[in-house]
């Protein structure tokens, strides 16, 4: 776009405009946060499969080794932050709301820092799938809060193509300011991790988005595009939340709105992270894996700031480095609008952690008694996807789930916008992910009970098909037998022999119907599957 010229930004419905607090702790440059006493690997740090792991307890680590391989194409390997000795491979804290348990690698750092030998990626000597293969294996994921695998984002241009590849940088949450300073300090990295996206997506056009209360951000993004010589577009859009959401911001900048049957891709469009930029670029120009991120640690805090951080850090060890007021309750992870509280601080920092709020009643007061429903409208009014947020709301309270499923609650993406205008204080964001995990164990049980009874009937039409064989081969011995003797018995065996050939066609046609495009995917797929036995497995999110 021609130097002047501004590009036509667009609105989303909805949204919200809370007090950002982001001051607090964009003052200070990026620090590096000290080496723990010992690092909580969990393994399942990436939407997909968990990763399997490849190392056993006693092993001597380097720094950046591969200590968890990616199981399948929708995951991502995790690697050791420092070098040192795995001293546990066991269930541990993990930093989920639920606070249950996963697998994790613990293990004791030696204070060396010894590096695995590295060598940067020359992305012009590999396929487009070569390295999608190695981002893959160098853990990138998504650094917004997704953490969904880079490489898969990235095989978008197999099938679709694609015309904007979308630059995150809106970072709308309150509280949070990683990728600020990210864009700041290292706008440079970033910039150069977003071509190699446009290479492997190869689009018209990159556009970087970032919201207006961020103008340093903006301004060393512009000149870091102008000083490489990048043809990339740094949008400044307006402050409002949840403009950082992919949606939102993908229909800000380009007037695209991605329903909820489709993906962005089928659209035309991709967007990343700058973090996730920043760390692929690291990568291919030094080699470096995923073992560190930039966090925020704000709230009620003496000294709020960012860091960057290893890779499972426990957070009461993160936490003390912004020390904590003697009147601090409890940390929460991300911002205050999707954030959950941290159940356990033995837990680890994973790659989905962007910001830490050490929250106390000041500055978080305890929310009012819940009260009816009004119908006012309001979180209707703020809801950015445009649904119903009461009614579905009603609906999830009496367990209704197929009434909430008409009115698209999976298109719900949580940011807590209705509760966040709702004068009856209602926890709305709660009543909905209870609502949507019912409903995604309910699916799960439907595909299993089809999939179950798909190789019952399977190996029901199997054992008829094997009597009318069975049958059919005794009646060719009758004929075979009477056919000596001929006479009427011969007559009648053959008979028998076409009546069992007709049988046997029989079943099969009902073992194999004609494909009906209702059929349930899970019954197709049992029914391609030879051997009953095999149970499909369940695919995870």
């Amino acid at each position: 776009m021609p130097s002047g010229l501004s590009r036509r930004l667009f609105r989303f419905k909805g949204g919200v405009e809370p007090d950002t607090h982001k001051a607090e702790s964009s003052l200070t440059p990026i620090g590096k946060a000290p080496l723990p006493s010992r690092l909580i690997l969990p393994l399942h740090q990436s939407v997909g499969a968990c990763a399997t792991p490849c190392v056993r307890v006693g092993e001597t680590l380097l720094k950046g080794q591969r200590i968890g391989n990616a199981d399948g194409w929708i995951s991502a390997a995790v690697h050791a932050p420092t070098s040192g000795k795995v001293v546990a491979i066991e269930d541990r804290p993990s930093a989920h709301a639920s606070g249950l348990p996963t697998l994790s690698v613990v293990i004791e750092p030696d204070g060396l820092e010894t590096w695995v030998e590295r060598a940067p990626l020359d992305v012009t000597a590999r396929s487009p799938d070569e390295v999608r293969k190695a981002l893959r294996d160098a853990g990138i994921v998504g650094l917004g809060g997704a953490v969904f695998p880079t490489h898969a984002k990235l095989t978008a241009a197999k099938s679709t193509a694609i015309d904007e590849v979308v630059i995150n940088g809106a970072e709308c949450e309150p509280f949070m300011s990683c990728d600020d300073l990210l864009m700041r300090e290292r706008a440079e990295d970033v910039v150069r991790g977003a071509s190699i996206f446009r290479d492997l997506l190869e689009p018209k056009r990159v556009l970087i988005g970032i919201e207006d209360n961020k103008p340093e951000a903006a301004r060393a993004m512009r000149r870091a595009v102008e000083a490489l010589g990048f043809d990339f577009e740094v949008v400044v859009v307006p402050t409002r939340y949840p403009t950082g959401a992919a949606k939102q911001l993908i229909r800000v900048l380009t007037g695209k709105e991605i329903p909820s049957t489709r993906r962005s891709p089928e659209m035309g469009v991709q967007c990343f992270n700058v973090g996730t930029a920043y760390s692929a670029w690291r990568f291919v120009a030094l080699g470096e894996p995923l073992i560190s991120r930039v966090v925020t640690l704000t709230g009620n805090v003496e000294s709020a700031g960012n860091w960057e951080t290893l890779i499972g850090t426990p957070f009461e060890e993160f936490v003390a480095l912004g020390r904590p007021k003697p009147d601090t309750e409890r940390f929460l992870m991300g911002g205050p609008m999707m954030g959950f509280e941290i159940p356990d601080l033995s837990a680890p920092v994973v790659k989905a952690c962007n910001c830490v709020i050490a929250a106390s009643s000041s500055l978080f007061p305890p929310p009012p008694p819940e009260m009816p429903c009004i119908r006012c409208g309001a979180c209707a009014e703020a809801c950015p996807h445009e649904l119903l947020p009461f009614e579905l709301y009603r609906f999830s309270r009496a367990q209704k789930f197929d009434k909430a499923v008409e009115l698209s609650i999976d298109e719900c993406i949580e940011c807590g916008c209705c509760a966040y205008v709702c004068p009856s204080r209602i926890p709305l964001v709660q009543y909905f992910r209870f609502a949507k995990s019912e409903i995604d164990a309910r699916r799960k049980e439907k595909a299993k009970a089809d999939a179950t009874r798909a190789r019952i009937e399977q190996r029901k039409a199997r054992e008829e098909r094997l009597k009318a064989e069975k049958a059919e081969r005794l009646a060719a011995a009758a004929v075979k037998t009477s056919g000596a003797g001929g006479g009427d018995g011969a007559d009648a065996a053959k008979k028998a022999l076409i009546e069992a050939a007709v049988e046997r066609a029989r079943l099969q046609r009902e073992a194999h119907p004609p494909k009906n495009p209702e059929t349930p995917a899970s019954v197709e797929a049992a029914e391609k599957t030879p051997d009953p036995a095999v149970n499909p497995g369940d695919a995870t999110r």
